[in-house]
Formats: C-alpha cells, structure tokens, sequence
C-alpha cells in the first residue's frame, strides 16, 4: 500500500511538471512580449510578479512540500515506512546504472541535436543555459547538504539530504523537455521518467531517504526552470561591427574620399 501510496503521488508530481513544461513550451508564446505599455513608458514587470515566475516555482514547491511531508509520522508518503519496505522486499538490491542516467537527457539533447533534430536554443545559448543550471544545482545541492548534515540510511555519512543525484537527473530533464518539448510532449515524458527512475534507485540502493529524493527533484527543476527564465539569449549572435560611411568629394582643385565609421 505505501508502494502504491508512493507510486499515485509522484505520478501526480510528474503530470504537473509535463503540464507546467508543455505551458512554457507553448508555440503561442513565442511571440508574447515580456513587456507593458504603461502610460508612454514600456516597462518591464517584475520577475517576481510574473506569470512566468509563478508557473516556474509551482512544480518544484508541491515537491519540495512532498518531501518534507514524509518527514512527519504519517500514512501516505512516510520516510522510514518506505526504508523499512525497501529493507524487507530488496534487503541486498545494487545496482549503478542511475550514476550514468541522471546525464542521460543532456546526452540525448546533444545527440539530438548531432542528427539535425534542432531544439529550441543554438549551441551558445544552450550551452550557457546547461551551465548555469549545472552550477545552480550544485550550489543549492552542497549547502543543503552542509547545512541539514542529514546520515545517509546506508552509511551514516551526513550527507544525505538532499540528494545530488536526483536534483541533477530532474535538471537534466528539466533542459530536454525545455529544448525539445514544443516539439513532442515524448520528450518530455522520456526525459523525466528516467529522472523518475534515477530518485526511485537512490531509495531502492538504499543510499537517500525518500525525502531526500523528492526535494532533490524540487531543487534540480526549479534551478533550470530559474536559469531560462532569467538568460539574456546574448550567445551565438553575431556582432554587429557598426556602419560605414564613404563620402567622396571635390573642391575644384582637390579630390578627397573621407570614409566614417560609426561603432554601435
């Protein structure tokens, strides 16, 4: 029952996250201007205040609220019900394939976009983007851990919450489904099951508490949902070099070319 209890709600965590993608992915916004007319004056509005903000932070926080509700003593969604699951059904289970998935959808974006299957960034941009998130992730991921010093179910270390591997496996979909999903929903859905797959290992390697997991999932879509809202989209432009300017010109005794240059 807590299998299932478990299996209902992160289905339920990862509907919204696809509907949430498939909004930001939406072809009509493409040509939605991130500015409003006030007055004669064309401003920008809060990021804080936007919409965009707001669909950016929704996913992660019902996560982030699911794992620190299987922090208290209940029946739904328990941390040391389901160890103590895990311990009785698959006591000697190990395996190490969720080390290499948790990159699999960066690899499967880059691979893509090998075979002219082009997504929704050039290189520079995409690059950047992947950049900043990895680094955002890291980030919020190695205070967390320093700060809870929470003992890993194996080993004790306090290095448990939350967990890296998770938060980095839901960023990594978080850029698939952000490049490619306003081309197919499937890459959505291929991206963040084996996201799915890589927080469910942590708990079945016994290596995080479910908790762990779930804000690790928080963490790793939030930080790239962050980063696209807030890039520039400055890479892989080309640079404009300005105006040339040749004014020829004659006085009756004297020929002369003058050439301006105006930088912009």
């Amino acid at each position: 029952m807590k299998y299932l209890n478990l299996s209902l709600l992160l289905t339920f965590l990862l509907a919204g996250n696809l509907s949430t993608s498939a909004q930001f992915n939406n072809k009509n916004h493409a040509f939605e201007s991130p500015f409003l007319l006030q007055g004669d004056a064309l401003t920008k509005p809060p990021i804080l205040k936007s919409n965009r903000f707001r669909k950016a932070i929704v996913v992660p926080l019902l996560f982030t609220a699911a794992g620190l509700y299987s922090l208290s003593d209940n029946d739904i969604v328990n941390k040391y019900d389901i160890q103590e699951e895990r311990n009785e059904w698959i006591p000697k289970y190990q395996n190490h394939i969720d080390n290499y998935l948790q990159y699999a959808p960066i690899a499967a974006v880059y691979g893509l976009n090998a075979f002219g299957i082009k997504g929704k960034n050039n290189f520079g941009n995409r690059t950047a983007l992947l950049i900043k998130s990895e680094l955002l992730v890291g980030i919020l991921t190695y205070s967390l851990k320093k700060i809870t010093a929470v003992p890993r179910p194996d080993t004790g270390q306090p290095t448990s919450f939350p967990s890296g591997h998770t938060a980095q496996a839901f960023a990594a979909a978080t850029f698939m489904a952000k490049e490619y999903g306003h081309k197919s929903v499937w890459y959505s859905i291929g991206a963040y099951t084996v996201a799915t797959g890589v927080g469910a290992m942590r708990v079945m390697n016994n290596r995080h508490w479910v908790s762990d997991v779930l804000v690790g999932a928080g963490i790793g879509i939030l930080s790239t949902n962050l980063v696209y809202l807030t890039h520039q989209y400055k890479w892989g432009k080309k640079k404009s070099s300005g105006q040339t300017l040749i004014v020829p010109s004659y006085d009756g005794q004297t020929g002369m070319v003058s050439v301006v240059h105006r930088f912009r």
